[in-house]
């Protein structure tokens, strides 16, 4: 301190602290099992994505199935099945191949909705193109114009 004319001197150490050679042991582990870890991801992803397509489907299934033919329904239900049964493995190719065959599955979904109204939806846009050019005004400019004049 200055009063005092003591000089302190503070060091700061780890109590418990690693050594150099576990840190250069961890990061060997890390390494290591680096790959181990990456396909422990991928597998968790794919199961991840199998169950939120199994929960969507049987949703849209459950919504359009009475507007579906039933070789469709019944494919989409197949499709379900097998990819709930995948995602209870440990086999991530066979995981993304029952996703990819459900997905091509579902579409179909869409695609008898879409053939069952008749293309109404391009109807639409035809008509669009001859739609006809109207006169209009804004009703606000025309007011600030009253005002104006009265003023």
């Amino acid at each position: 301190e200055m009063f005092a004319g003591k000089e302190q001197q503070i060091t700061i150490q780890s109590s418990g602290g690693l050594s150099d050679s576990d840190i250069e042991q961890m990061v060997r582990d890390a390494e290591m099992f680096a790959g181990k870890d990456k396909e422990r991801k991928e597998l968790i992803e794919a199961k991840n994505s199998a169950d939120n397509l199994v929960y969507s489907s049987e949703k849209s299934l459950d919504e359009h199935k009475d507007k579906l033919p039933q070789e469709v329904v019944d494919a989409i239900s197949t499709a379900i099945t097998d990819c709930r049964t995948a995602a209870q493995t440990e086999n991530v190719e066979d995981i993304n191949a029952k996703v990819n065959a459900l997905q091509q599955a579902v579409m179909k979904i869409g695609e008898e909705l879409s053939r069952q109204s008749g293309g109404s939806t391009q109807g639409g846009q035809d008509d669009a193109g001859n739609a006809q050019e109207a006169d209009y005004t804004k009703a606000d400019e025309e007011k600030k114009e009253g005002e104006e004049e009265k003023k």
